[in-house]
């Protein structure tokens, strides 16, 4: 953008300390920039769909880079890589920040220094500490800045197998409760880890220096694997699945709340749509869980792919008790109509309880879904867990037990 362009962003409002020092690229509509945001010297702002709404602040501590993103109101980028990215009002991040396509941070969710995110989404309040890499997860929990969930320093979510597959996205909380602003919240330890496909439930501790493996489904539980040292040395061939059952399950449940959240954009949020940042969030929240639909659906697509091999590797081994073969090729049967079918929205995405949206009352998001009744509550998470349970129900023929 040139000189002319900046003084008239500097006279609508924009605050922008060192002209020269700002690069606004000419793909940027300078009306989605709005008055009262702060570009410190070092920002690099590109792309048709950024919007920056009014108080926030890019480049506090550094250099910062934002190319497509969606910022609402008050939000601080202190520096780092942004691409593709939705945050919510009040969200935060620190210096030396990387964050890819497809992450969603709604109101107040944060992060410190040196984070990496990529189709991540934290719901409001969810904070994590410094040099964490946290991609492919959805977190929620808590019910405040003062009562939220929190992933500690050095954490690393592993979503990379030795498979060559990523079909491992990790769902801590949920959609159906975390919405509502009431749960518990989650803590995961510092200088840990978690290899997806995980499960976690609300109010689980994972103690610092744990690397977890396992699904916690008990609420409220200090939870930690327990060491693996007996075999350290062994035969492993990374053609062979195993426990897939549950890697399909966790993966089917993670895109059904997907669809969720997506359903609760679309009648919940939209409602609250009243000013430009609000929109440009709501937009940009849609586009980046289309992304993130389409990229779950594939990534185990692409596992299902990988299945035939792994069950002909199975016949020839002696340990596997005939469950694991057996459950594989039960996918294997009914992968090609569940594929089919999970691209197409749940039948009951259209379906919310109509008087319980028409008391949604108030300007403010947070404000009106925090002043719900404990019923209205209610009925919201049936209504979204009636979307989850649709995408997880075309399991039932594969895996023949309840999801």
């Amino acid at each position: 953008m040139d000189a002319v362009n900046l003084k008239s962003l500097i006279e609508s409002g924009v605050v922008i300390p060192a002209p020269s020092l700002v690069m606004i690229a000419d793909d940027v509509d300078p009306s989605r920039i709005e008055p009262g945001a702060v570009l410190h010297p070092g920002a690099r702002i590109s792309g048709p769909d950024t919007f920056i709404g009014a108080g926030s602040v890019l480049g506090r501590e550094g250099p910062v880079t934002v190319d497509n993103c969606r910022l609402g109101r008050d939000v601080d980028l202190a520096g780092g890589y942004h691409q593709g990215a939705v945050y919510w009002h009040g969200a935060s991040m620190g210096s030396g920040a990387h964050v890819r396509s497809g992450t969603i941070l709604e109101e107040q969710a944060n992060g410190a220094h040196t984070v990496g995110f990529k189709q991540t989404i934290l719901l409001p309040f969810v904070t994590t500490g410094s040099l964490i890499n946290f991609c492919d997860c959805l977190m929620a929990g808590g019910t405040s800045r003062k009562n939220h969930s929190e992933v500690g320093s050095s954490y690393i979510h592993f979503n990379f197998t030795p498979h060559q597959d990523k079909a491992t996205p990790s769902l801590i909380g949920d959609v159906p409760r975390g919405v509502m602003m009431r749960e518990a919240p989650i803590f995961l330890g510092g200088q840990g880890g978690m290899v997806g496909p995980v499960r976690v439930e609300y109010g689980t501790v994972i103690p610092a220096g744990t690397i977890l493996r396992s699904d916690v489904k008990e609420a409220g539980r200090l939870a930690a694997d327990p060491a693996r040292v007996e075999k350290l040395d062994q035969p492993y061939d990374t053609t062979v699945y195993r426990r897939a059952r549950r890697i399909f399950t966790n993966n089917l449940i993670y895109i059904g709340n997907l669809y969720a959240l997506h359903a609760w954009y679309r009648v919940v949020r939209n409602r609250f749509a009243s000013t430009p940042s609000d929109q440009a969030c709501l937009d940009g929240g849609l586009a980046c869980l289309d992304l993130l639909l389409e990229e779950r659906i594939k990534r185990i697509g692409a596992v299902a792919d990988k299945l035939p091999a792994s069950i002909e590797a199975l016949r020839h081994k002696d340990d596997t008790g005939g469950a694991e073969l057996s459950a594989q090729q039960d996918i294997t049967n009914a992968w090609p109509a569940i594929a089919e079918s999970l691209p197409q929205t749940p039948a009951s995405v259209n379906h919310p309880p109509a008087d319980t949206i028409d008391r949604l009352q108030g300007e403010r998001y947070l404000d009106a879904i925090r002043t719900l009744s404990e019923d209205d509550g209610r009925q919201l998470t049936t209504w979204l867990q009636s979307i989850v349970n649709d995408v997880t129900g075309r399991l039932d023929a594969a895996f023949n037990k309840e999801s």
